[in-house]
């Protein structure tokens, strides 16, 4: 037999207005009745009809993630763990890919695309400040990335220097003088791999030392292949490098190669800390150091913010930045 909302307001002795209420969140009912009511619904077993609520408050179930590539595993697991998230609430995640270009960002934010969403969140890599600033849509958009965006937006934030300057500590804790930075740069300051250089160079700073000149390992593409590639050159023209710290995972696994090209034993002769904590770094032996950027804490916060713009168009904006913690595994020695 399917209990209903007449059935709970029954058993709990109050009027059907009153069991609506309650169960979608609505003001008109005191903490006791509150207490009664939910004690009903559990006892018997009822179920929300999710799905008919959101069509009597014209939402479609469907949320948008806009990432620049699918075949990215930071990306990939992103996507699983929110689609995980939305699922516990009978929600669905819709992925697409922008190519990392601002044309591709742009497309995804058409009007016309967004009509089948409730909500986006945008994985921005493309577009600037200004771009981001101007845009207009159709539905709540909750921002995602690296760059300072306008505060008029949601915006969650990886916490990119703190964490780099906690994965450069730990390498010159464990003992590690000449550390090289693989896929840091200099250049265009908001960019991922400006704002890590910034971490590990602050970490030297911290601890009395002046980062060599040459520390910075530029890549031209963040990819397993390229990373190993020259990672393998840089070490056999410095002997001396003892310590990488890798801008992701991917480069990490990259330069975890091109050590080995090398003829370097790692952690013995080198030891090496990553960026992402991908859920593989585990099994790539001897397993991977790597910084965790909060991934259960990112999407558990935009969620969050999902469901309060789409409750409250005039909320105020959050901007709110994860928190970084050290995994530490066997590319490291202490």
């Amino acid at each position: 037999m399917t209990i209903t909302m007449r059935d709970v307001a029954q058993a709990s002795g109050v009027s059907l207005m009153t069991v609506s209420n309650v169960i979608n969140g609505q003001p008109g009912a005191g903490a006791q009745t509150r207490v009664r009511v939910m004690e009903a619904v559990e006892r018997l077993g009822y179920e929300v009809n999710l799905t008919a609520r959101r069509l009597r408050k014209g939402l479609t179930g469907n949320i948008g993630l806009i990432v620049p590539r699918f075949d990215h595993p930071y990306f990939g697991e992103l996507a699983a763990r929110l689609a995980t998230a939305l699922a516990e609430t009978g929600r669905h995640l819709s992925v697409e890919q922008s190519g990392a270009s601002a044309e591709g960002e742009l497309a995804a934010l058409s009007h016309a695309r967004l009509a089948t969403y409730d909500a986006v969140l945008l994985n921005v890599v493309g577009l600037r400040y200004e771009d981001v600033d101007n845009l207009r849509t159709s539905v709540p958009v909750v921002l995602l990335g690296e760059q300072g965006m306008p505060v008029r937006f949601d915006h969650v934030r990886l916490d990119n220097e703190a964490g780099a300057r906690l994965a450069t500590v730990h390498l010159l804790g464990c003992g590690a003088r000449n550390v090289l930075i693989v896929g840091g740069s200099h250049e265009d300051q908001q960019s991922m791999q400006a704002i890590r250089t910034k971490g590990w160079e602050r970490a030297h700073t911290d601890a009395g030392l002046t980062p060599s000149p040459d520390g910075v390992l530029r890549l031209p593409e963040l990819e397993v292949a390229c990373a190993r590639e020259l990672v393998r050159e840089r070490l056999l023209r410095s002997p001396d490098v003892d310590g990488i710290f890798a801008v992701t995972d991917q480069v990490a696994f990259g330069a975890m190669a091109g050590a080995r090209d090398a003829g370097r034993r790692i952690p013995e002769d080198l030891q090496l800390v990553g960026f992402d904590n991908l859920s593989f770094g585990e099994h790539v032996p001897p397993g991977l150091t790597t910084i965790d950027p909060g991934h259960d804490w990112m999407v558990e916060h935009a969620v969050r913010l999902i469901d309060q713009r789409i409750e409250d168009r005039d909320v105020a904006p959050q901007q709110l930045t994860s928190p970084s913690t050290l995994v530490v595994r066997g590319t490291t020695r202490c």
